[in-house]
């Protein structure tokens, strides 16, 4: 018997997993730094979708075609090294909670991409959500006065600010590429399997080649709370959160789904305040707020 409105709790679920996600993540990396973190969360995303596919008794992605391989690796390139080193770096400088308001932004830059891309048209309410979500994105940022959740004060604020709309442009991108990975009604668990292996064997190799690989783990090892942060933002996140996403999307309509995912921001407010000393004015709520009425007209 399916729950009713399973896709909705899905959704939000999704939600409260990623605002996890995003606080633990910072938590490490104001410890062993973003670079650090990004390594061991592919690391460990990897362990966890591997545990998925045998407990799911899924094939792992061993026969996916060349093709296949092509354009998901490109998308974990893009959006889980590239896209995510600017993420990491980003909570750092400005916290979680405007960084994944910039997150918001996600849909936006994928909807314009895909219209000058892809030629897929807009509609008025769709143009509508972009002007509505970017307007409350900026009243948000724009007001400076209660930023307190970054490391290094107003001097790292507009690095911050452009880490991560960059963020949010790699995520747009690593999203156009990866469904051109999944046609053909390919596992998405599968897919995010690849991706993650393919950003792992990046991030690593790199670590590599410019002989870091012994340093980080050594790091690691020095910090052990860091690691069961990085450890829980991995399984809330790649994890517990992708698995989420897709039982909501399966379950309920795609802009339903959408919606409800894109509230990281909201449940961020009382998460900031606590583990951050965050001052939450009703111009971040109210902006916050606005934001997210765009990204619902965005997807309905």
């Amino acid at each position: 018997m399916i729950l009713p409105f399973l896709g909705e709790m899905a959704a939000l679920g999704t939600s409260v997993c990623w605002s996890f996600t995003s606080t633990f993540f910072t938590l490490a990396g104001r410890r062993i730094g973003s670079v650090a973190v990004n390594r061991i969360r592919l690391l460990l995303a990897v362990i966890f979708l591997t545990l998925a596919h045998a407990l799911l008794r899924l094939p792992l992605p061993l026969a996916a075609g060349a093709e296949r391989w092509l354009w998901l690796g490109l998308s974990g390139l893009i959006g889980l090294v590239i896209g995510d080193a600017l993420l990491f770096q980003a909570f750092l400088w400005i916290g979680p909670r405007l960084t994944m308001l910039l997150m918001s932004l996600t849909p936006v830059i994928s909807a314009l991409l895909a219209w000058f891309l892809l030629d897929e048209r807009l509609t008025r309410q769709q143009l509508l959500g972009i002007s509505v979500t970017v307007a409350g994105v900026a009243w948000v940022v724009l007001d400076r006065s209660s930023h307190r959740g970054g490391a290094g004060g107003n001097r790292n604020y507009l690095w911050g600010i452009l880490f991560g709309l960059g963020a949010a442009a790699g995520q747009a991108v690593g999203l156009i590429t990866a469904k051109k990975g999944l046609a053909g009604d390919f596992s998405p668990l599968t897919g995010t399997l690849m991706r993650m292996l393919v950003a792992a064997g990046v991030m690593w190799g790199m670590a590599l080649l410019a002989g870091q690989a012994q340093s980080t783990l050594r790091r690691v090892a020095e910090q052990p709370r860091a690691m069961l942060y990085t450890l829980g933002g991995a399984f809330f996140g790649p994890f517990l959160g992708v698995t989420l996403s897709l039982t909501a999307v399966q379950a309920t309509a795609v802009g339903v789904a959408s919606t409800l995912m894109a509230l990281p921001p909201i449940f961020l407010l009382p998460i900031s305040r606590v583990f951050f000393g965050e001052t939450i004015g009703a111009r971040a709520i109210l902006g916050a707020g606005i934001a997210m009425a765009g990204v619902a007209l965005l997807a309905l």
